[in-house]
C-alpha cells in the first residue's frame, strides 16, 4: 500500500492513474532492442538499426507500393465460411470470427488495383495475423479472381506470401486450392503478362508448394523463412545437421531458390522496375525538381526543362 492507494481520493486516483497503450513499444526479435511503435511504423515496420524486417498487416503493405497510397480494393467471391463443420478446441466459426475481429479483413488474402510508378498493376498480399495467413477456400478464391483481373486489365500481378500452409479446418478444400492457382498463374502466363512473386516471412508449407514458387521473377525480403517443411522435420528425415541460415532468404539466393533478396524500403522501386521491363513499357517521366533556393524566393516560379 502507499499514499496513492491510502490518501487520494478515487476519482482523482483515476486521473492520475495513466494508461500505457500495449503497442507503445516494440522489443526487436534481433537484438532485443525497445523501439518506438511509431518509429517503427514509419519506418515501414523496419527495426531502425539493426533493420529487422518485422511482419507488415495487408493495408499497411499495399499503401507501400500504390502511388500516393491509394488503389481500388478488389471485390472478391463469397465462400462457405465453414464446410466441414470443423471443431477441434474450438469451433472453426469461432476462429474466422476473432481473426476478423483482429485484423479487419474478411480472410487472409487482400487484393488491390492501383498504380505502381504510373503502372497499372493487381497486388495480392497475405496477412500472417489472419490465421497464419493460411490458405483455405477464400484465399484461392481471392487469389484467383486478382488474376483474372489482372488478365483483363492486362497488367502485371504481384504477390505478397506469407503463410503458414494450407488451413487445416477445411481439410481436402483447402489443398484444392493449391491446382487451382497454379492454373490461374498459367492463365496470366498464357496471356504473357508479368508474375511477380515476394516472399516475405514466413513462407511454408502448401504455398511454397504452389503460386509461392512459379513466379517468373521470386524476390525475399531480407531475413525471410521460406520452404515447405519445417528444419527439425527436415532433420530428423534425413538425419543430418542442417547449414547454418538453412531456409532464410540469403542462403536461397546463394543456392539459386530465390533471385534477389532486396531490403523494403527498395521494394517498390524494383517492382516497378522489373514490371516495367517484362512489359516493355518506358519509365514514367518525373517532374523536374525545384531547387529549394527557388521555392523560397518565388514560390510559383517553376525552372525550364534543362535541355
Amino acid at each position: 500500500m502507499n499514499w496513492l492507494t491510502n490518501v487520494v481520493r478515487p476519482k482523482i486516483r483515476n486521473i492520475l492513474r495513466r494508461e500505457t497503450p500495449e503497442n507503445l513499444w516494440i522489443k526487436c526479435p534481433d537484438t532485443g532492442q525497445l523501439v518506438f511503435y511509431k518509429d517503427v511504423e514509419s519506418n515501414q515496420f523496419v527495426i531502425p538499426g539493426s533493420n529487422y524486417h518485422m511482419r507488415m498487416g495487408a493495408t499497411a503493405r499495399l499503401k507501400s507500393v500504390f502511388d500516393n497510397e491509394t488503389w481500388y480494393d478488389v471485390a472478391l467471391p463469397d465462400v462457405v465460411a465453414d464446410p466441414l463443420k470443423f471443431r477441434d478446441e474450438r469451433k472453426y466459426v469461432d476462429r474466422i470470427k476473432d481473426a476478423r475481429t483482429k485484423t479487419g479483413m474478411q480472410d487472409s488474402v487482400k487484393v488491390g488495383y492501383g498504380k505502381m510508378e504510373g503502372m497499372g498493376t493487381v497486388v495480392a498480399v497475405q496477412d500472417f495475423d489472419f490465421m497464419g495467413g493460411s490458405l483455405g477456400m477464400a484465399a484461392g478464391e481471392a487469389l484467383v479472381r486478382g488474376l483474372e483481373l489482372a488478365v483483363e486489365k492486362k497488367a502485371p500481378f504481384v504477390v505478397f506470401a506469407a503463410s503458414g500452409g494450407a488451413r487445416m479446418q477445411e481439410g481436402i478444400l483447402s489443398l484444392m486450392q493449391l491446382p487451382r492457382t497454379t492454373v490461374g498463374v498459367q492463365m496470366l502466363r498464357e496471356a504473357k503478362l508479368p508474375y511477380i512473386v515476394v516472399l516475405t516471412n514466413p513462407t511454408t508449407g502448401g504455398v511454397t508448394a504452389s503460386y509461392a514458387m512459379l513466379g517468373d521473377i521470386h524476390i525475399a525480403e531480407p531475413g525471410a523463412l521460406i520452404g515447405f517443411a519445417g528444419a527439425r522435420v527436415i532433420e530428423q528425415t534425413i538425419r543430418e545437421k542442417l547449414p547454418e541460415g538453412f531456409q532464410r532468404a540469403e542462403y536461397l539466393r546463394d543456392h539459386g531458390m530465390v533471385d534477389m533478396v532486396v531490403h523494403r524500403h527498395d521494394l517498390k522501386p524494383t517492382l516497378a522496375r522489373l514490371c516495367r521491363l517484362l512489359t516493355k513499357s518506358p519509365a514514367v517521366e518525373t517532374a523536374p525538381r525545384v531547387p529549394a533556393e527557388q521555392i523560397a524566393v518565388a514560390p510559383d516560379a517553376v525552372p525550364a526543362p534543362q535541355a
